[in-house]
């Protein structure tokens, strides 16, 4: 099991900000690959940002410049940072974990593909207006 718990959604004002927070504990492996998903009213959920067990980072092409995801290992929280937030941005917004390969030790699957996460939080909501 790997506990996620996710902070910091609120509603803002297009071209706002916000830092969004997810809590981890579990193995160090498998916390190496932590991801940022989310999930707008009526849509599939998207991968936004992501982070491979060597620490390079992948982001979805809607949010690259604008989103920052960054991790802290000694607090066990992963960020997630918003700039010049757009309605489109609104969403449910969750952290991830995906395994490990245990010959490689790489993280398994696509970085930013839902059906490569098998633990989940439970989300917190940005609503941006306009």
């Amino acid at each position: 099991q790997v506990p996620l718990m996710e902070s910091g959604g609120d509603s803002v004002q297009t071209g706002g900000s916000l830092r969004l927070s997810c809590a981890y504990s579990g193995r160090l492996a498998i916390t190496s690959c932590l991801g940022w998903f989310r999930r707008a009213a009526g849509k599939a959920r998207e991968g936004v940002a992501a982070f491979e067990r060597d620490g390079s980072t992948t982001y979805a092409e809607s949010v690259e410049g604008r989103f920052t995801i960054s991790k802290d290992n000694t607090n066990s929280n992963l960020y997630l940072q918003i700039d010049n937030l757009k309605p489109e941005d609104s969403g449910l917004y969750y952290c991830a974990a995906r395994p490990p390969s245990a010959v490689s030790g790489k993280c398994i699957g696509r970085p930013l593909d839902s059906n490569a996460y098998n633990f989940w939080g439970q989300g917190t909501q940005v609503t941006v207006s306009s």
